[in-house]
């Protein structure tokens, strides 16, 4: 997979103009190679700088939810197991657009599995078309900018920022257990 970045970066930075059409070709096909969303964007911001980065991350983002849709009906077994891993992990049934954003901006949580929510919420392709679009402003933006950032800090800095960053990530998780109406007042059986 480094290897793929590494040249991919190379030829995207040596192509002249036509490097956004290749960048926004490397978001579609990240997925075939097993590259997450996070790591595609900060090189948009490293390569194009936060605008213009965000917007090619943008429209690669959505060509891929297109891509993923087209693709879903075309092989429904995949979208059985995706429901299936939808449903073990997130046990809520609605989950509104602006949730769908928050979700799109966590990096562990899988870029399909917020489609297939979008895909379940809106009736047509052109709904889902707009929504995956709206969804997929957050990621671009924010990842691009920390990898327009990265690119003009220092090493020193930038090991700071990660560090500050796996430290946040560990203060704010949070360790609670969900116990059911019926499991906490049933009554013990002698």
């Amino acid at each position: 997979m480094e290897e793929f970045l590494e040249s991919s970066f190379q030829f995207i930075e040596q192509s002249g103009w036509l490097a956004p059409l290749f960048f926004v070709l490397l978001h579609v096909c990240r997925q075939i190679f097993f590259i997450p969303v996070l790591v595609i964007c900060l090189l948009g911001g490293y390569l194009f700088g936060t605008v213009y980065g965000s917007i090619y991350s943008i429209i690669g983002l959505t060509a891929v939810s297109m891509v993923f849709y087209g693709l879903i009906h075309i092989f429904p077994s995949v979208r059985g197991k995706l429901t299936k891993i939808k449903k073990r992990l997130l046990k809520s049934k609605q989950v509104s657009v602006p949730q769908m954003m928050v979700m799109r901006l966590m990096p562990f949580v899988h870029f399909h599995l917020v489609s297939l929510y979008l895909m379940e919420s809106t009736k047509d392709f052109k709904t889902y078309s707009k929504y995956s679009f709206l969804v997929s402003i957050p990621p671009a933006v924010v990842y691009t900018a920390f990898g327009d950032m990265i690119h003009e800090l220092p090493l020193a800095g930038t090991l700071v920022f990660a560090s500050f960053l796996a430290i946040l990530f560990l203060f704010f998780r949070k360790k609670r257990t969900n116990i059911s109406w019926d499991e906490f007042f049933a009554t013990k059986k002698s």
